[in-house]
């Protein structure tokens, strides 16, 4: 079904489109993610066995040529210490590496430790704005921020002869690393203002409610499941990402490999302990067995450079969006998604 101000509203609130049968546009179909089967992940107690289930994943890609996005933090570096020495590692780089030094440095340290080959990927805007259409286009929707320098990172890895990328995508969500969605149980319209991304009635002259859906998570006393919301919505968000940009990238595996992603939790969640200061618990105690001369880097988003970015932008000028938009109220992250369904709406008229 196309309807344009409904895909609008839920790219604001989710940074996708959660319902499959939803379009922008007559002929256009927005890209799903694809995920490891349920039935074939292991399920893991303690951090050797997750040491194991990395181990045991990367031993059955041996004839494949891989090559993994390193970061400063523990997830990727955990992942980093199973791989094979002189494995083509990418870590971003932004404005001439002035931007979260202490990311660069821990991820040389970490390369360095297991003689894996170390790659930046410089990423600026010029870089963004190469790579957005492409990824629009396949996507059949807006773009979250950080997909274009996840495309560059694979067509560098592909130039290098990268046949497959490994990115640590399924650890918050399996091991419990999202401490704020995991901070308290929520109230149902608590959890609305607290998860929707870009509130459309702000910032759409005619936007949809999304409340359908929320509403199957909602409990009787006015809570919400928002443990199994993060796992039916926002965890395909989040996989999307990498489906969508590997995918674009046309490497000769893809979408991505992810240990962290085939592997559960064999016990339910500890919240007590995400809760006071050990999100990821059990990655925890795998980095100091991997590392145990590094302190433990906390967890901190993925970077770009968002802020820097938008700085001196002006706001969005097609009709679709209201005039009274204050911009100084919203974040880097927020004015992206502004600045790119405007793009893709821009891009939409283009295709005619």
């Amino acid at each position: 079904m196309v309807d344009k101000n409904y895909c609008m509203s839920a790219y604001c609130v989710f940074r996708n489109i959660p319902k499959d049968d939803m379009e922008f546009a007559d002929g256009l179909h927005h890209a799903k993610d694809i995920c490891y089967p349920e039935e074939k992940k292991v399920a893991v107690t303690t951090a050797d066995d997750i040491a194991r289930a990395y181990r045991k994943a990367f031993e059955e890609m041996r004839d494949v040529k891989l090559g993994i996005m390193l970061s400063g933090g523990m997830d990727s570096a955990c992942l980093a210490a199973f791989m094979k020495p002189d494995t083509d590692a990418y870590t971003f780089r932004f404005l001439g590496g002035k931007f979260r030094q202490d990311d660069l440095h821990r991820a040389e340290q970490f390369a360095n430790k297991y003689q894996l080959h170390l790659h930046y990927v410089d990423v600026d805007w010029s870089v963004v704005e190469k790579n957005v259409d492409i990824l629009m286009k396949r996507k059949g929707e807006p773009v979250h921020p950080i997909e274009p320098q996840v495309y560059e990172t694979a067509i560098q890895a592909k130039e290098d002869g990268v046949e497959m990328m490994v990115a640590a995508d399924g650890s918050d969500l399996v091991f419990g690393g999202m401490d704020l969605m995991l901070s308290k149980d929520w109230e149902y319209d608590e959890w609305i203002e607290f998860f929707t991304f870009l509130d459309p009635f702000k910032v759409l002259k005619e936007p949809v409610s999304m409340d359908h859906i929320f509403a199957p998570y909602k409990l009787d006393d006015n809570k919400i499941d928002y443990m199994t919301f993060m796992e039916e919505v926002f965890a395909h968000e989040s996989n999307g990402v990498f489906c969508n940009a590997f995918i674009a990238a046309e490497m000769k595996y893809t979408p991505y490999y992810d240990p962290s992603g085939m592997v559960k939790m064999a016990e339910p969640l500890d919240l007590n302990r995400v809760r006071n200061g050990e999100s990821k618990y059990l990655i925890r105690e795998l980095f100091k067995k991997c590392y145990p001369e590094f302190p433990i880097p906390e967890k901190v988003p993925m970077p770009r450079p968002v802020d820097y970015y938008f700085e001196n932008w002006k706001g969005p000028k097609r009709p679709e969006f209201r005039e009274d938009i204050n911009l100084d109220e919203y974040t880097g992250n927020q004015k992206w998604q502004m600045w790119c369904l405007e793009r893709f709406l821009d891009m939409l008229e283009r295709r005619g």
